[in-house]
């Protein structure tokens, strides 16, 4: 689908994926699996992992903008290698794997690991090896970089590892900002070589990035009115619903 042949509702649909994408990356995360939907409404699947990642990256550059200061950049080197790993296997395996089949193991990992942190938050501290041991970062590196090449769908994995570290909500977003400005800076030759960036998804994402862009300062602004168990409630709650997304897809 080339960019002058979408309709008025496409366009609606797009508009309202590109504002989520920004005020996903402004601190509210779980929005970007909506943004993933609504994509894949606009385009083909498959296309559209590749026309969401400059607007991604267009997000990214602001929000780690905006919370640089935040971040935890040890944390972010820890799940960077294992991530790289990750996108690597993802860029192998795309031609091969039917997305919707990945999508349903990736959904019910999910809901394991929201278990996972209701368990964390009700149990004691059940999980703090998690957060505390290095090697935890492997795995959920790892996965965080397969989904993300995949389906652009590593968000739930990293909220729930981020939640299971316990970190402040401005420290949380700041490290999710650096950690997918990176990953999705290393996805383009990638995504490139598979024929998914081309000149008209690139038009497509020149219209949208005032939106993007200002859905990441609304994005911001909205953050700071919110307490850090709201916070909390509404990243696990997105999750779990970008999960089942992905089970019933």
């Amino acid at each position: 689908m080339s960019v002058p042949t979408l309709g008025p509702e496409t366009w609606m649909l797009a508009a309202i994926a590109a504002l989520c994408i920004g005020l996903a990356k402004g601190g509210f995360g779980g929005l970007g699996m909506v943004a993933v939907l609504l994509m894949a409404q606009v385009l083909p699947a498959r296309e559209s992992t590749g026309a969401i990642l400059p607007m991604l990256i267009t997000a990214d550059i602001f929000a780690v903008k905006a919370y640089h200061q935040h971040a935890d950049r040890k944390l972010v080197l820890r799940l960077l290698w294992p991530a790289l790993a990750g996108i690597v296997c993802g860029w192998l395996l795309m031609p091969h794997i039917p997305a919707h089949v990945f999508g349903r193991v990736i959904g019910w990992l999910t809901l394991g690991l929201i278990v996972l942190v209701l368990i964390q938050k009700y149990g004691g501290n059940m999980l703090k090896f998690a957060a505390e041991h290095p090697g935890f970062a492997w795995p959920f590196g790892w996965l965080a970089g397969i989904t993300t090449m995949l389906a652009n769908a590593a968000g739930p994995v990293m909220t729930i590892y981020l939640l299971a570290c316990k970190l402040p909500k401005m420290e949380f977003v700041g490290t999710a900002a650096w950690f997918f400005l990176t990953v999705n800076l290393v996805k383009v030759p990638f995504s490139t070589s598979l024929g998914l960036i081309n000149g008209s998804s690139l038009t497509l994402n020149l219209i949208l990035a005032p939106l993007v862009i200002g859905g990441v300062f609304v994005g911001r602004w909205l953050i700071k009115k919110v307490n850090q168990q709201v916070f909390e409630w509404l990243m696990i709650l997105f999750s779990l619903a970008g999960a089942i997304r992905l089970i019933l897809k």
